[in-house]
């Protein structure tokens, strides 16, 4: 009986059959992949909708990314989260998706190597500075590093920034490191950033955005707005529509922009946005219910009080009502403050600024979630009111330290030197944007004139009471939010940008998540609502225990290397006595 397996290993077909099982067993794992994901929040399994995408493809997708090299150690934590999902993808999209990673214009002189930067920068990458060392003994280097990557499908590009989204303490030229919330928060979005970058390339319709104006809104061209056009330009096909002069908003946008409105809305033009939404149109407001602007503030001071924009019984038919009164959040953004004079030079400090408060997610809605602070500018609170049929959704709030002023109010830059009473931050979680969904029920049900039905039925078009699917529509309590700063040195900066401190916020991907929800029929969203624990060590139980885990750590290795010694001496001796 033992013979026969030795037969068969001595056989001339015993290496040739090991060859062609070990050559099988390599084809089957490259080409079939299975894995198993243990954490409780399926950190590693991709959404159904992603899926979709990935197994949908026609052609090859290439993604460049650009973390490598000598990096610090969050890109590099990054760096494999994002290696190990572009492996994931590649089970479902197969040889369509193709990636490498390279470190922005290797090998290039100065000049070719600046012209890669600019070029990345005019794409939306925004670069971040860091020392490394060049060669033992030889010093410093600053290198510039760009994490976001490039997708490519035929001759389409896009750029996506890795960070976008989180906190970042300089959005040109920074040092300083992400905290580990912000990294957590930013490796979580991963699967949502490629996904819907792979899906807006490969989509056959591009979504129409129109930009209304016609009440006041600020109009192409004026630099404060200049972000707004830039973002929506990068991701949609944009229209621009006046509601004052055209007779009705066009069916085929996907969303209508509204922002910053200064002047009142008359009946028809609230008629115009009722039968666009009745129609299945989608609505972004933007709005500032108070006239308070922080230009005001250089005499020191401000009067903040109501602008009367005549929208008041449309947000209300739809479910919401925009409060005439002030956010204060002693969870704030800061700005410059003069404190004194030394030697006949003015001295400034930065002190928190509680009427530009950092709003959070209000919800675990996928269009906020695992978002940063979004930075606000006299915003106004929100109240959700009776509407049939209509589901309300808090998108952002304040922090649990804020309350709202009374309008008129008067503002004054000298409380910021004053120790605010903390007993008036006694309210929580006041709404500032608030998500709208459902039947919307007409406004003009029963006070449409005739000269409007003409106008409708003029054009081909029937009155509507109800919609006949479910609509959208957002309401934000504050215009300033996607309005961008303009630095004298570099223009205009990014929406959500301090230009003081060069802090950036999540402003542009609030805004830009918005209008996608509304916009994007395929929207892939789910894959935005992941849960990423996370998990940190106890600091407390760490410095307690630190010195026994690495005597630990050191001794026991070696001792474990002195048994395994002791008893294959003990066995070799017992051995070779006996024989």
């Amino acid at each position: 009986m033992k013979a026969v397996p030795n037969k068969i290993f001595n056989s001339k077909i015993a290496l040739p059959s090991v060859i062609i099982l070990l050559l099988a067993i390599n084809w089957l794992a490259a080409s079939f992949h299975a894995s198993i994901d243990f954490t409780n929040e399926g950190r590693f399994t991709l959404s159904n909708s992603t899926k979709t995408v990935l197994k949908n493809l026609d052609s090859t997708i290439d993604i460049t990314v650009f973390l490598e090299g000598d990096i610090r150690s969050e890109f590099k934590k990054l760096a494999n989260s994002t290696r190990e999902l572009l492996e994931n993808f590649k089970n479902y999209g197969g040889k369509n998706i193709q990636y490498h990673f390279e470190i922005p214009g290797e090998g290039l002189d100065d000049s070719a190597k600046i012209k890669v930067f600019e070029s990345l920068i005019s794409m939306g990458l925004r670069p971040t500075s860091q020392k490394v060392q060049v060669k033992e003994g030889e010093g410093n280097n600053n290198r510039q590093v760009f994490p976001g990557a490039l997708i490519r499908y035929h001759d389409k590009t896009i750029a996506i920034d890795l960070l976008q989204g989180q906190v970042q303490k300089s959005v040109f030229n920074s040092g300083d490191l992400l905290d580990k919330q912000s990294l957590n928060s930013a490796e979580a979005l991963l699967e949502y950033k490629f996904a819907n970058a792979i899906q807006q390339l490969t989509q056959k319709h591009v979504p129409i955005v129109a930009y209304a104006y016609g009440n006041g809104e600020p109009r192409y061209g004026f630099l404060p707005i200049n972000d707004v056009f830039e973002t929506l330009g990068r991701n949609f096909i944009v229209d621009t529509v006046n509601i004052k002069s055209q007779p009705f908003i066009s069916h085929e946008y996907d969303a209508v922009v509204i922002v910053k409105p200064l002047d009142k809305f008359t009946d028809d033009d609230k008629f115009k946005l009722d039968q666009y939404v009745m129609n299945g149109g989608k609505l972004l407001f933007f709005i500032d219910v108070l006239y308070a602007e922080r230009d005001s503030l250089q005499n020191g001071e401000l009067i903040a009080y109501a602008r009367d924009l005549n929208l008041n019984d449309l947000l209300f038919r739809y479910g919401v009502r925009i409060n005439p009164d002030l956010v204060a959040d002693k969870h704030a953004d800061v700005i410059p403050v003069e404190v004194g004079s030394v030697g006949g030079q003015s001295q400034k400090q930065f002190l928190p600024w509680v009427y530009s408060p950092l709003l959070q997610p209000g919800s675990t809605n996928a269009i906020v979630k695992n978002q940063a602070d979004v930075l606000a500018q006299f915003a106004n609170s929100i109240d959700t009111v009776e509407a049939p049929g209509i589901t309300k959704t808090i998108l952002l709030s304040t922090s649990a330290n804020s309350y709202a002023m009374a309008t008129p109010a008067r503002v004054q830059l000298s409380s910021l030197q004053t120790e605010e009473d903390v007993s008036k931050f006694n309210r929580k979680n006041i709404p500032v944007a608030v998500l709208l969904e459902g039947k919307f029920s007409s406004l003009f049900s029963n006070r449409v004139s005739q000269a409007q039905l003409d106008t409708l039925k003029y054009y081909g078009f029937s009155f509507m009471r109800e919609p006949l699917t479910p609509g959208k529509v957002i309401v934000v309590s504050d215009a300033d939010i996607v309005m961008n700063q303009v630095s004298e040195a570099i223009g205009p900066l990014p929406m959500g940008t301090n230009k003081y401190t060069k802090v950036s916020y999540a402003n542009k991907d609030f805004f830009l998540t918005c209008t996608e929800y509304l916009a994007n029929k395929n929207n892939i969203l789910d894959a935005r609502a992941k849960d990423y624990t996370l998990r940190l060590l106890d600091v407390k139980k760490v410095e307690e225990e630190r010195n026994f885990w690495q005597v630990i750590n050191i001794l026991f290795p070696i001792a474990l290397v002195c048994l395994f010694a002791l008893i294959n001496q003990r066995w070799r001796k017992v051995k070779y006595t006996k024989a």
